[in-house]
């Protein structure tokens, strides 16, 4: 019996698809990509016009050629705080703890990379926050910036660094100044003018609040004096008997025992001792 001769072409597709797989187990890092939750991605295509403007991808898993390379950005709100020493509008030395909310824009991740890169927290969000804390803070005094125009500030802040950080596909949330530290003799000088206006408005709110009493009670006494002028005036002799005999019908009709003396007095009306018991 002849021994069956192996023809090699048989196993070629076989060497391939091994091949296939070993390749794909080299290279699966390269050729796959995913995208954690709160995150996106930025496509570099090194034979393809390199980065991918105008597309964003999203979080899961996708599929590149290996000579591409996937960026990857946090895209949820992200918090930063710088504490710095500025001027105010009179030259004297602050310290402000201010913090931002950020991210980078969502639809812009391609345009944030391609003219800014990765680390646009250092080169872009600390500059613009400083750059504008610096300058808001400048235009006002320590008492303002200490006591009464904290809000003020903070929201201009927001505004100055949300202008420059729009025009680097940044999105500012949110600024917050944490604290504001003046030198103690300044600070004490200011809580010392704040008390004493203070004071100052409680005098002001206690002494008008006399004077709204006394005018109140000014208006009720002429009132009453007015009303009695008006019922002394309609209190003639005449009406005056007229509601004595009323009041003697009515008591001579009560079931209490009285002395009633009728006699020829000067207005005509009985006389009335008391009860009997």
């Amino acid at each position: 019996m002849a021994q069956q001769e192996i023809n090699p072409r048989k196993f070629i597709p076989i060497a391939i698809l091994i091949g296939a797989i070993i390749f794909l187990l080299i290279s699966w890092n390269s050729i796959t990509v995913t995208i954690e939750a709160g995150h996106a991605g930025v496509l570099f295509k090194r034979f393809g016009g390199g980065i991918e403007l105008d597309r964003t991808y999203g979080e899961g898993f996708h599929f590149l050629a290996p000579w591409n390379t996937m960026y990857i950005y946090e895209v949820r709100q992200q918090e930063i705080a710088e504490e710095m020493n500025v001027l105010s509008s009179n030259g004297l030395e602050i310290q402000v703890d201010v913090s931002a909310w950020y991210q980078p824009s969502y639809s812009s991740i391609g345009k944030l990379h391609a003219n800014i890169g990765i680390n646009y927290l250092q080169r872009v969000v600390i500059p613009s926050l400083r750059s504008s804390a610096r300058s808001v803070v400048g235009r006002y005094t320590p008492e303002e910036i200490y006591s009464t125009k904290r809000d003020a500030i903070q929201t201009e802040i927001f505004d100055e660094t949300k202008l420059l950080l729009d025009q680097k596909n940044v999105q500012l949330n949110q600024v917050l100044i944490r604290s504001i530290k003046l030198p103690p003799t300044l600070k004490e000088a200011i809580e010392g003018k704040l008390k004493q206006e203070q004071l100052s408005l409680e005098y002001e709110f206690k002494l008008e609040k006399a004077l709204k009493e006394a005018e109140r009670q000014k208006i009720e006494a002429e009132g009453k004096a007015m009303a009695n002028n008006i019922i002394n005036a309609s209190l003639t002799d005449k009406i005056l008997r007229e509601k004595g005999i009323i009041a003697t019908l009515e008591l001579a009709e009560s079931n209490n025992t009285k002395i009633v003396i009728i006699g020829n007095s000067k207005d005509g009306l009985p006389l009335i001792l008391g009860d009997s018991k």
